[in-house]
């Protein structure tokens, strides 16, 4: 018997019962998956720490096959006992202690940044205290480990509350027990700690290959913003293709006060909602009613490829913001040069433009403030403020199409247009009032 012992704390994860905190975020089988992927990667921590394994478990009806199957034959079971959490962690401890262990640390199973160095840390740092807690961002704790089966720490009145650390450190003290405060860990109880979580798996190989970060990926929430203003012409095709390719995404059209029949040919099986006139805002609000990780903000007139959402999630796996490349519904030598240069901008300048499909973390999106609010140019202001900060896009495998249909007419006219648009675009970086610049542009449908 090793001297040492760790007490995985958990329960049997039925649908509807286990993290509900994350519903309606996630349904009830997706809050029992994302716990099963919680438990697989704990057993796969636990085989790091120096120490005898503990599975101690609440089930309803005292059976417990899906933990039993995640955990295998190498760890012991124990039923939990108690009226309350504290009274459940004090009793597991009290029945480990008195099998002869020298020491013993125990932590639930929503902590999946945890790794077994800090376990083992704990464990270690018993040789010299009486008691170690490892805090929570949220105020909690997720680790405590013990010597002596000392019941006063786990007698507070309120578990759900932002000071449990800090009145726990307050009862060990008082009792006259040294305790040292070992590594702080973000739980994952609400929809805020799997954005959070989220994030820090694009800096950190190790969260996105665990079976936690695995599943976030795959179920990462897509809301598909698309701005419309007059675009009875396109809006019919593009829900007939969101109707097949957008299935587990949210879609959001965002109306700028429309005049032709728009608002009228928008499917009820959408969400409709209204704001003042220009991109800039209507995305900004669709921003805002969006209940999304990741923001997907898509022109009207454009196709994307039929796995979109998916390229989206495999690109914001490393990536904090992305965009499509782009082509044009048309075979004109001019227009296949536009697609060279607006891919070559996108790629090597990290500067997409709106018809690229721009995609972007909810909450960086948030942080830099959204799209400023101005006539024309908000994705060129957006980009650039994004490069500023450090961030350069993801690029998708597949290619958005968007419509030429502004460039219709003879060769030379299709040039003009191009040119004018260049020159807009340098007016803009030269500072010209951008409202100026608007004018110039026109109001084109």
């Amino acid at each position: 018997m090793n001297r040492r012992a760790y007490i995985i704390f958990t329960r049997e994860p039925v649908p509807g019962k286990t993290k509900t905190r994350l519903m309606p975020y996630y349904s009830p089988e997706q809050c029992r998956d994302i716990h099963c992927a919680f438990l697989e990667d704990f057993r796969d921590m636990s085989r790091d720490v120096d120490a005898d394994i503990f599975v101690y478990y609440y089930s309803e009806n005292g059976e417990f096959p899906i933990v039993r199957d995640i955990f295998g034959d190498d760890v012991t079971y124990h039923e939990q006992e108690g009226t309350d959490i504290g009274y459940k962690m004090y009793n597991a401890i009290k029945d480990v202690l008195s099998l002869g262990y020298y020491s013993c640390v125990l932590t639930g199973t929503d902590i999946p940044k945890l790794r077994a160095e800090s376990v083992n840390y704990a464990l270690d740092s018993l040789e010299d205290y009486d008691c170690v807690v490892g805090r929570t961002t949220d105020g909690g704790y997720h680790l405590i480990g013990i010597k002596e089966a000392i019941s006063e720490p786990f007698h507070l009145e309120e578990y759900a509350s932002e000071s449990v650390y800090e009145n726990t450190m307050d009862a060990i003290t008082s009792m006259g027990y040294s305790v040292l405060a070992v590594d702080e860990y973000s739980d994952i109880d609400t929809p805020t700690d799997i954005r959070e979580f989220m994030r820090a798996m694009r800096y950190d190989s190790r969260l996105r290959k665990s079976h936690t970060g695995r599943f976030i990926d795959e179920n990462a929430k897509v809301s598909v913003i698309v701005p419309v203003y007059n675009e009875e012409k396109t809006v019919i095709d593009l829900q007939v293709q969101l109707k097949k390719t957008a299935t587990d995404a949210e879609v959001i059209f965002v109306d700028g006060g429309s005049t032709d029949k728009t608002v009228e040919l928008i499917s009820p099986s959408f969400k409709l909602v209204k704001s003042g006139k220009g991109r800039a805002c209507q995305m900004n609000e669709g921003a805002r009613v969006a209940s999304g990780d990741i923001l997907f903000f898509l022109h009207c007139d454009s196709r994307v490829p039929d796995d979109f959402i998916n390229q989206i999630r495999k690109v914001m796996e490393k990536h904090d913001y992305g965009c499509f490349g782009v082509r044009f519904d048309s075979k004109h030598f001019f227009m296949w040069t536009n697609r060279i240069i607006s891919n070559f901008r996108a790629w090597r300048r990290g500067i997409p433009f709106g018809d690229q499909g721009i995609f972007i973390d909810r909450g960086l999106f948030e942080e830099i403030g959204g799209f400023e609010e101005i006539p024309i140019m908000e994705d060129v202001e957006f980009s650039t403020t994004l490069r500023k900060k450090g961030y350069m896009p993801g690029k998708t495998k597949s290619r958005i199409t968007t419509s030429t249909r502004r460039y219709d007419g003879k060769w030379y006219q299709v040039m003009i247009t191009e040119y004018k648009m260049w020159s807009f675009r340098r007016k803009y970086r030269h500072g010209k009032d951008v409202n100026e610049i608007a004018k110039e542009y026109g109001d084109v449908r």
